[in-house]
């Protein structure tokens, strides 16, 4: 799949891609969420990490993780996150137009269709079919956004990701409050290895 093989392309930092303008944050969110059937998270990394190169995996890694506690769906925190720091509220409004005003239309287009089609065993073979395609390149990111983490073989991050994951994946503990275990510890593991360093 192209989208495992391409390389990241993140030696150089993020800074040495220019600041992305109102416009360009609108036209490239807007990209994401139309490619994005079934998940933008797969596009919106391949476009801000490896195509434009405005942040390096681990930076995209680390925005993202920092959506998952803001309320709202990930990908919109995302846009907001990413689109304030370059631009401040008016980038943040542009990457939130970009990336939710052309699938509003395209839905609301859809759901017309729906209520007169819907029931069309065709159409509902289509649509189990885009679901399983979302489903795979949701795992294909995952896989692409852990790798960074693998690669830096460091043993307590991925101790403190196996943990959050078997807590959540597999006891089915509830996620605030695996949380208001994991964010101290993982900001007091920072603090004393930046302290040492």
């Amino acid at each position: 799949m192209a989208l495992i093989d391409a390389p990241d392309r993140e030696a150089g930092s993020a800074a040495a891609a220019p600041a992305p303008g109102l416009g360009e944050l609108f036209v490239a969110f807007a990209k994401m969420s139309l490619a994005g059937f079934g998940g933008v998270l797969v596009w919106a990394r391949r476009a801000i990490v490896e195509q434009k190169r405005w942040m390096t995996a681990e930076e995209f890694n680390e925005t993202f993780a920092l959506c998952h506690f803001l309320p709202g769906p990930n990908i919109v925190n995302l846009s907001v996150v990413f689109g304030s720091r370059f631009r401040g509220i008016p980038g943040a409004i542009a990457a939130f137009a970009g990336l939710l005003g052309p699938p509003l239309l395209i839905v609301t287009l859809l759901a017309v269709l729906y209520a007169h089609y819907g029931e069309l065993e065709t159409l509902r073979r289509v649509l189990a079919g885009v679901s399983y395609a979302a489903i795979g390149l949701l795992f294909a990111v995952a896989f692409k956004m852990l790798l960074p983490l693998l690669q830096a073989r460091d043993p307590v991050a991925i101790g403190l990701l196996t943990a959050v994951f078997v807590a959540v994946g597999v006891l089915r503990l509830p996620m605030p409050w695996v949380l208001a275990i994991a964010v101290p510890c993982s900001i007091g593991v920072t603090y004393l290895r930046r302290r040492a360093a």
